[in-house]
């Protein structure tokens, strides 16, 4: 089935399938923001800056300060929401950070072959449980759009697929749903707030859309004639056979960091820093047990230092529940690990390592994702295989097949920036290595996948 699908993909004349974006270009630029973080704690860390003098404050480093000297230390969960998505100054909230011009470069806007194998696999097993209709493919934390584009391009060429799918977009940013739509629309529609006091959330309504119960704050037909909707939250996306896809989403969710002491667990929590340190915060451990050491930590845990993200964990039982009673498939896609890391929190700006207490609001906060624990928490109610290495995924996928028939009608330019987007997607000590898959189903297709496992993954349950 995927072979001929990627052979019927590969046989569509799309006038504009060559035309990479100026970021895909410039993927080489960035090479430099990959690395790897020892698990040692996070006083070992070494930061060029200078320690005379304290780095520049910014509007959300008052508001913490603020906050901090009223309640108290923070933990790293709250310090991540607050600068990621604080309303008025959270990093992901009023820019740009994707691409040459940004802090950090993803697979999808490196070359148009990750999205596309995607689409293939998601119709590869849309297919293979009869095409059920409606289709629903949602995507968690869409970045500037593309990669959903390059899905909805492969979606329209099949008849059985253009007529039944639509797209939900689960997006908090304002500044990004703007680049979202005007990447899958061409146009970007104004919205209006509207206070929900129901549920004490806010939701945004475009009322140009459709007249139903669904929660989206924006709605629009894609270049591709696809509906298109956005929203705060995956509870509010609509219910229904759904195809989903988490492309570098968990690993921006806010994490709890533990540290083993002679004391028993402690937590690491973020404090004003009013010595003569190079920041403005600094890192403290509690003083004793906190509600996340008692609940979070496994009796069992070898580990010295700990991340825990009990906000990845929901959203991922959330998932698992929807395949349960509606049916569908997930993708994960991140930079993790299966449980033997603990020490991986840090700062991208400008494609190059970043003191996460540096100027808060100023670079991207990450921490590689525990596939283990995701696993954990979906086990008895969703089937998982992988994680498996990205490059092995889109290898299985025949992105080899697909590199050759593009390279066909490419341009000497554009041969070599296909090939070099390939190297950067499956080679290991590139993306190739650093990426890892992970598929999600329901339990009731253990018998049907144990007959015909996923494609891309053959024997990785």
């Amino acid at each position: 089935m995927t072979t001929n699908l990627l052979t019927k993909m590969s046989s569509v004349v799309i006038s504009h399938t060559l035309k990479l974006s100026k970021s895909r270009r410039l993927w080489a630029s960035c090479t430099s923001a990959w690395f790897s973080i020892g698990s040692g704690s996070h006083s070992r860390r070494k930061y060029s800056v200078h320690a005379h003098e304290k780095s520049r404050e910014t509007k959300l480093l008052h508001h913490l300060r603020a906050r901090i000297s009223a309640t108290g230390p923070v933990t790293v969960a709250e310090y991540m929401k607050e600068v990621l998505t604080n309303p008025m100054s959270g990093y992901y909230m009023h820019r740009d950070v994707i691409g040459s011009s940004g802090d950090f470069i993803t697979s999808p806007e490196i070359s148009q072959m990750f999205g596309e194998l995607i689409a293939v696999w998601f119709l590869n097993e849309w297919t293979k449980v009869g095409k059920p209709k409606p289709l629903y493919v949602v995507e968690l934390g869409p970045g500037r759009g593309t990669l959903s584009d390059d899905m909805l391009r492969v979606f329209s060429q099949f008849s059985d697929s253009r007529e039944v799918v639509s797209l939900h977009l689960v997006e908090v940013s304002p500044h990004l749903s703007q680049l979202q739509e005007l990447k899958l629309c061409g146009t970007v529609s104004v919205v209006k707030d509207v206070l929900e006091t129901e549920d004490r959330q806010q939701h945004l309504h475009l009322h140009t859309g459709p007249e139903s119960e669904e929660h989206f704050y924006k709605y629009n037909i894609t270049k591709h004639g696809v509906p298109v909707s956005w929203y705060r939250h995956l509870e509010d996306v609509p219910r229904g056979f759904s195809c989903f896809i988490a492309h570098e989403f968990f690993d921006a969710l806010p994490i709890h960091k533990f540290q083993k002491t002679p004391e028993g667990w402690r937590e690491v929590l973020i404090d004003i820093d009013d010595t003569k340190g190079p920041h403005h915060l600094r890192y403290v451990l509690s003083r004793g047990p906190t509600p996340a050491s008692k609940f979070f930590i496994d009796p069992k845990e070898i580990r010295n230092n700990l991340e825990v993200s009990p906000e990845s964990g929901v959203l991922v039982q959330d998932i698992a529940i929807r395949l349960e009673e509606e049916g569908g498939c997930g993708l994960v896609v991140d930079y993790g690990h299966d449980g033997n890391k603990g020490d991986t929190f840090r700062a991208f700006r400008r494609h190059a390592l970043h003191d996460p207490l540096c100027e808060p609001g100023t670079a991207d906060l990450t921490a590689d994702v525990d596939f283990s624990y995701l696993k954990k928490l979906v086990q008895g109610r969703a089937l998982t295989y992988g994680p498996i290495p990205q490059g092995e995924f889109l290898e299985n996928m025949s992105i080899k097949a697909r590199l050759e028939k593009l390279l066909k009608s490419a341009t000497p330019e554009l041969e070599k920036e296909l090939k070099s987007g390939y190297e950067m997607l499956v080679s290991p000590d590139k993306m190739g290595d650093r990426f890892k898959f992970l598929a999600l189903f329901p339990t009731d297709m253990q018998e049907l996948l144990t007959k015909q496992p996923p494609a891309g993954f053959m024997d990785s349950k």
